[in-house]
């Protein structure tokens, strides 16, 4: 049996002098709702250039996402077997 599925992610940046933030948010079809966070900071000898920090501040997020979600199954799959789950990333 097939089928398909989508799962929306959501990035929200805010931005102010010298500092970048980015919220990456995912929501499932059963509606786990799981948040990921990053920052990036400009040196002040630097020029500005807001898409760096966005960038920079959007992978971060994304990778403490990637974190929580391999986190989040680690879990799932131990509350299911009953047993210490041994995953590779």
């Amino acid at each position: 049996m097939s089928y398909a599925e989508q799962w929306t992610v959501t990035i929200d940046i805010s931005e102010e002098p010298g500092r970048t933030r980015a919220t990456a948010r995912l929501t499932t079809r059963d509606d786990t709702r799981l948040v990921g966070t990053g920052e990036a900071h400009r040196h002040p000898r630097d020029r500005e250039v807001p898409e760096i920090g966005a960038e920079l501040a959007v992978a971060r997020a994304l990778a403490d996402l990637q974190h929580r979600l391999f986190e989040s199954t680690v879990f799932d799959i131990e509350q299911s077997t009953g047993t210490r789950a041994h995953l590779t990333r």
